[in-house]
């Protein structure tokens, strides 16, 4: 049997690698270890906002447009004060990568709540494993639970708009 040292040499293939950390380490040498690179540059919340941003009409906001682009959503994200400075390649990239599009949905529901900011903060904080911007442990847990989904009081925010070539019909309710 070939000694640990062979199986976390440099030399060794990467498959091996991960095998000499789990002999040394059991489970624990499967985790993904701490990497380098540059710090995250702007919050989830500042993400979250500008895709929010994304599911509003232009013209809410006094722009005389019927759909927002990239770098019209990074520069009323800027003028909201939701970033100091981002590209509209990073806001291309957070809609890109996001699993739900409801600027591509039929309908959603916009929130009008004047205290969503630090609700959201709290839920997006969870998500990244953290309370009171403290780590939370690995036998901790979080459980969520919404009681009689998609039922709410809603009233439309607008006329809504007949659908255009290539694209669906958008509702948005309040």
């Amino acid at each position: 049997m070939p000694s640990r040292r062979e199986y976390t040499s440099p030399r060794c293939a990467h498959g091996e690698a991960w095998r000499g950390r789990f002999a040394d380490l059991r489970l624990r040498g499967l985790l993904d270890r701490q990497r380098t690179g540059r710090p995250p540059v702007f919050t989830p919340l500042q993400a979250v906002q500008v895709k929010a941003l994304a599911c509003q009409f232009p013209a809410e906001t006094g722009a005389p447009m019927s759909r927002w682009s990239c770098p019209e959503l990074a520069r009323e994200a800027m003028s909201r004060g939701i970033a100091a400075s981002v590209s509209a390649s990073t806001v291309r990239r957070w809609l890109d990568q996001d699993a739900v599009k409801p600027w591509q949905h039929r309908s959603w529901i916009f929130i009008t709540d004047p205290d969503f900011r630090p609700k959201a903060a709290r839920v997006l904080d969870l998500y990244a494993r953290s309370w009171d911007g403290e780590p939370i442990g690995a036998d901790e847990y979080v459980i969520s639970a919404d009681e009689k989904t998609s039922i709410q009081a809603r009233c439309r925010c607008h006329p809504t708009p007949a659908p255009g070539q290539a694209r669906a019909m958008r509702v948005n309710h309040t």
